[in-house]
């Protein structure tokens, strides 16, 4: 039985170029990393978005620049601008749950119109030297909408679909409807990959004896929080605590020494920044010394923190 790929999956805010590198240099076991979603707004990509996509920013291995858009020319506007930088795999976002993104129709804001999202795929026609992947959710009201998709999926040149195992109303609270999944997956004619709450080492050999027809599985929160399981599963060994912990420090001083170097606000912007991470990350340290981490009003102060909670197994 072969290894599930991994995917990392894209989480706005956190893993953007700078802690994909240093994912990949302390930790690895992530076959493919995939951009926060790339949008057009005002005229134009954002500047953080063009940053994030340059290939001069970016040192891992394999990485998928993922747009969001409701049509397809829309999709044209940001491909553009993202074939000018030499990528030849795109990812479509049909899963984003943001409102004010389902609100405009993008995101999982398309999955209970079929037409529409046929509209968007067009775009695939269009640029017949890209590969196309789309990442959804098992739809936005219930999960029937996704097997009414189907049929649009199926005819669309696709190299995967990605699923969240959730609908859109449920964001990313209550449990993944595996029968669903389960059900869109065996008529999908496109390799799937599985995503949803997959947190352990044990939890990805389930799903590999389990369902497997999958072609990967995409971590998001999971990876997060515990940053070793894609390297532990890949060499079919746990780490110690230590080498875990010490690992993590190396990934946290690369991402501190990084935005202190590039982020003009000041301690406070900084802080703002990397505090940003401990809501996921290493969830089951100290209680006292995450709220220290949260508390801190200084550098100096949020670092000792940090140290104190990753040195304390």
């Amino acid at each position: 039985m072969g290894r599930l790929k991994i995917y990392m999956a894209p989480l706005q805010g956190l893993t953007e170029a700078p802690y994909r590198n240093a994912f990949e240099k302390h930790f690895g076991g992530v076959d493919v990393y995939y951009t926060p979603f790339i949008r057009w707004e005002h005229g134009g990509l954002r500047r953080k978005d063009v940053r994030d996509l340059h290939p001069d920013a970016n040192k891992v291995g394999h990485l998928v620049p993922q747009i969001i858009a409701a049509s397809a020319e829309e999709a044209e506007l940001i491909l553009d601008q993202v074939v000018s930088y030499g990528y030849q795999e795109v990812d479509l976002n049909m899963g984003c749950a943001f409102p004010m993104l389902v609100k405009k129709g993008k995101g999982c804001g398309l999955l209970p119109e079929p037409e529409r999202v046929r509209g968007l795929l067009q775009v695939v026609e269009r640029y017949p030297d890209i590969s196309f992947s789309v990442k959804m959710r098992l739809g936005y009201e219930n999960a029937a909408e996704c097997m009414e998709l189907l049929p649009v999926l199926n005819e669309t040149r696709l190299s995967r679909v990605v699923v969240h195992a959730r609908t859109g109303r449920q964001q990313y609270k209550g449990v993944c409807d595996r029968e669903a999944f389960l059900r869109f997956a065996r008529e999908c004619r496109h390799p799937v990959v599985y995503n949803g709450d997959v947190t352990t080492v044990e939890f990805l050999s389930e799903l590999q004896r389990g369902m497997p027809f999958l072609e990967g599985v995409m971590m998001g929160r999971g990876l997060l929080a515990a940053p070793w399981v894609a390297i532990e599963y890949h060499e079919g060994a746990a780490w110690s605590m230590e080498r875990r912990m010490s690992s993590l420090r190396a990934l946290h001083a690369d991402l501190l020494d990084h935005y202190a170097r590039t982020l003009e606000g000041g301690e406070k912007q900084l802080l703002t920044k990397m505090k940003a991470f401990w809501e996921y990350i290493y969830p089951e340290g100290d209680r006292k010394c995450r709220k220290k981490i949260h508390k801190a009003q200084k550098v100096a102060d949020y670092t000792q923190a940090v140290f104190q909670l990753l040195s304390g197994y």
